[in-house]
C-alpha cells in the first residue's frame, strides 16, 4: 500500500482524473496546426536544456538509490543521465519538430461510380498511456512523439527513475505552457504505487492505447491485464548469422558492435550463429572475448575455443542485456533460419554474407520486425531509421511494426464528400 501525503492512494480515481484532463487536452490538440506543434516541441527541447542541472541532480539521486538497491550494471546504464545524454534527449525532441506531420495526411482516395468521394486520412489516436522502466529519456521521447502526432499522453515510469522523470516532466510542462499549448497534454503519474499501473490498464474509455517499455515481466503483465489495446514487444533476442560467404573482418566487426556497443538496449545481439562452412570462426570469438564479452556455446563452438563456457537450453531463449552472448554453429542459412524460428523474438536479426542469394533468402524468411544485411543489430533504433525518437520497437503484426514513431501513433478515419447521394 502506498500513500500520497497522508491520503491513501485511490488509483482508479487518480487515473480517471488524469485521463479526463488528457482527453480535454487531446481535443485541443486536434485543432492545433503543424507549425504550432513544432513550436511546442522546440519549446520543450529548450526547457530540457535549461533544466539540465536540475535533471542531472535528480538523476544522481536515482543512481545512488539504484546502487543501494543493487541494480545491475545494465540497468544502471539505462538509468544514468550524463550532460551528453540530456543534450541528446533535448536534440531528439527538437528533431521531431522538423519531421513531417502525419496528421491530416491522405492515405488514399477513391471516387465511387455514384460520384461519392471517399478518402482515408490520418488522425491522432487520442490518449496514449506509456508504462516504462529505467530509462528516463523515455519521458521526453514519448511525450514529444505523442505531441507530434497530436496525442495526449499519460506517463508512468519506474520507481528507480522517479526523481529523474519528475524533473524531465517539469521541464516538458514548462515548455508546453511557454508555447501556449495545454500542459495536460503531457502528464506524469507521480506515484510509484503499482496500483496506478493496474488502473491505467483498466482505463478503457480513459486511455486509447497502452505502450509498455521495459522488461519481460512488465510487458507480460500489461499484455495479460490490459483492457485497452497494447502496442508492445517482449524480448529482444536478436541474432547475427555469419554465413560461409561472409568477409571475416566485417563479420568480427559487426558481431562485436552488435553485442558490445551498448549491451543493455533491446537491439543488442544476444546470439551469434556461425555457418559450419565459415572458414575460421576463432577470430570472431576472440574479438568478442577481447571486448569483454562472456561466451556460452554449443559443443561445436567449444571445440573451436575451449574457453567458451557450455550453453544451457535456457541460453538460447535469454535476453541477457549484458556482456554475455550465446554462440551456435549451424548448417548454413537453413540452420540459421531454423534456430531463429525456434528461439527468436521477432525483434531484430542480421546476416553477414557476400552471397546475395543467401542474403535475400534470409531477408525474406526471417519473421522479425527488422532484418538486416551486413549491418549491426544496434541500428534497431528510430533515430537511425530517420524517424526521430521512437516510442519502442513493435514486434506484433497489427497496426505498427518495427520502430514506432509519429506515423505509428496515428490511426485513420474515412471521410466522404458527396453531392446529395442517397443509397437506393
Amino acid at each position: 500500500m502506498n500513500a500520497i501525503g497522508d491520503i491513501e492512494l485511490d488509483a482508479p480515481a487518480l487515473i480517471a482524473a488524469l485521463g479526463a484532463r488528457a482527453r480535454a487536452a487531446a481535443r485541443r490538440l486536434a485543432g492545433v496546426s503543424s507549425a504550432d506543434k513544432a513550436r511546442g516541441l522546440d519549446a520543450m527541447a529548450r526547457a530540457i536544456r535549461d533544466a539540465a542541472p536540475a535533471i542531472l541532480a535528480a538523476n544522481a539521486i536515482d543512481m545512488a538509490n539504484g546502487r543501494i538497491a543493487g541494480l545491475t550494471p545494465a540497468l544502471l546504464d539505462r538509468l544514468e543521465l550524463t550532460p551528453a545524454r540530456v543534450a541528446a534527449t533535448a536534440d531528439g525532441v527538437a528533431a521531431i519538430a522538423s519531421l513531417d506531420d502525419p496528421v491530416g495526411a491522405m492515405i488514399d482516395t477513391v471516387r465511387r461510380p455514384n460520384g461519392l468521394a471517399l478518402s482515408r486520412v490520418r488522425v491522432p489516436i487520442g490518449v496514449i498511456g506509456i508504462v516504462y522502466e529505467s530509462r528516463p529519456n523515455v519521458t521526453a521521447d514519448a511525450a514529444a512523439l505523442c505531441l507530434g502526432a497530436g496525442n495526449a499522453v499519460i506517463l508512468r515510469g519506474g520507481s528507480e527513475a522517479i526523481a529523474s522523470n519528475r524533473a524531465i516532466h517539469a521541464a516538458l510542462a514548462a515548455g508546453l505552457e511557454q508555447a501556449g499549448l495545454p500542459a495536460d497534454a503531457v502528464q506524469l503519474v507521480g506515484t510509484t504505487d503499482r496500483a496506478a499501473v493496474g488502473a491505467m490498464l483498466a482505463g478503457e474509455g480513459l486511455i486509447d492505447m497502452i505502450v509498455p517499455r521495459g522488461g519481460k515481466g512488465l510487458v507480460a503483465r500489461v499484455q495479460a491485464e490490459a483492457r485497452v489495446p497494447v502496442l508492445a514487444h517482449l524480448d529482444g533476442i536478436n541474432h547475427v548469422y555469419v554465413d560461409g560467404s561472409a568477409d571475416p573482418a566485417m563479420a568480427a566487426a559487426i558481431a562485436v558492435n552488435a553485442k558490445m556497443r551498448r549491451t543493455g538496449i533491446c537491439g543488442a545481439m544476444e546470439t551469434l550463429l556461425i555457418d559450419r562452412a565459415f572458414a575460421d570462426p576463432a577470430p570472431i570469438l576472440r574479438a568478442l572475448a577481447s571486448a569483454g564479452c562472456a561466451l556460452r556455446g554449443d559443443a561445436a563452438t567449444q571445440a573451436i575455443d575451449p574457453a567458451v563456457a557450455p550453453a544451457s537450453d535456457a541460453d538460447w531463449d535469454t535476453e541477457y542485456l549484458d556482456a554475455i552472448a550465446s554462440v551456435a554453429i549451424v548448417d548454413g542459412v537453413a540452420g540459421a533460419l531454423a534456430h531463429i524460428a525456434r528461439h527468436g523474438s521477432h525483434h531484430t536479426d542480421a546476416i553477414v554474407a557476400s552471397d546475395e542469394a543467401v542474403a535475400d533468402c534470409f531477408l525474406a524468411q526471417v519473421d522479425s520486425a527488422i532484418v538486416l544485411w551486413n549491418a549491426s543489430t544496434q541500428f534497431a533504433d528510430g533515430g537511425e531509421f530517420g524517424l526521430g525518437a521512437e516510442i519502442g520497437i513493435a514486434t506484433g503484426r497489427l497496426h505498427a511494426r518495427g520502430p514506432v514513431a509519429l506515423e505509428g501513433l496515428t490511426t485513420y478515419k474515412w471521410i466522404g464528400r458527396g453531392t446529395g447521394q442517397v443509397r437506393p
